[in-house]
C-alpha cells in the first residue's frame, strides 16, 4: 500500500478508536466547552461528520479532475453541525461519527495507490490526493489536542 495513503487510513482508524473512547465521558463532561466561548466536545465531534460527508463526495471530483460545486459555506456547515450536536445524544453523535468515518476508509482504500502520487487540478487548484486529506488530519489533530487539553485539566 502506498505509505501516503497508509498514512491517512492509520490517522482515520485512530480517531475512531479515539472518539470511541469519548463514550466513557460523563454527559457533563461532554458537554463542556473546549474554553470559554467555545464549542463543547459533543459540537467539535458532531462538526467533524459533516466535513468528512464532504470529503467523501470531493473523492470522485478529485480523480476525475471535473470541476465541483462550489465548496460549502464553512460558518453553516459547522453552525448546523453544532445546532445538531446540541440535541443528539452522545451515544448518536459518536455512533454516526465512526459510520461516517469507516465510509471514509472504505472510499480512501478503494483508491489505487498510484493516484497517491499523482497531482490534480480542479479549477485554478492544483493538489494531490494526501494534501487534501492532510487538511481533515490536521483539522482532527487540531481538535483532538483541544479535547486532551480540557480532559487533562
Amino acid at each position: 500500500m502506498n505509505s501516503k495513503k497508509e498514512k491517512i487510513i492509520s490517522h482515520c482508524e485512530h480517531s475512531i478508536n479515539w472518539v470511541n473512547n469519548l463514550e466513557n465521558l460523563s454527559e457533563n463532561q461532554w458537554r463542556t466547552p473546549i474554553a470559554e466561548g467555545k464549542w463543547t466536545i459533543a459540537e467539535v465531534v458532531g462538526h467533524l461528520i459533516p466535513w468528512d460527508k464532504y470529503f467523501i463526495e470531493r473523492i470522485p471530483y478529485l480523480i476525475n479532475e471535473s470541476e465541483m460545486s462550489p465548496s460549502p459555506n464553512i460558518e453553516e456547515v459547522n453552525e448546523n453541525a453544532s445546532a445538531n450536536s446540541r440535541r443528539r445524544s452522545k451515544e448518536e453523535i459518536i455512533k454516526e461519527f465512526i459510520e461516517v468515518r469507516e465510509n471514509l476508509i472504505s472510499k480512501i482504500s478503494e483508491l489505487d495507490d498510484d493516484l497517491w502520487e499523482k497531482e490534480f487540478s480542479i479549477g485554478n487548484k492544483t493538489l494531490s490526493l494526501y494534501t487534501d486529506f492532510s487538511r481533515l488530519v490536521e483539522h482532527d489533530e487540531l481538535h483532538f489536542t483541544q479535547i486532551n487539553q480540557l480532559l487533562n485539566e
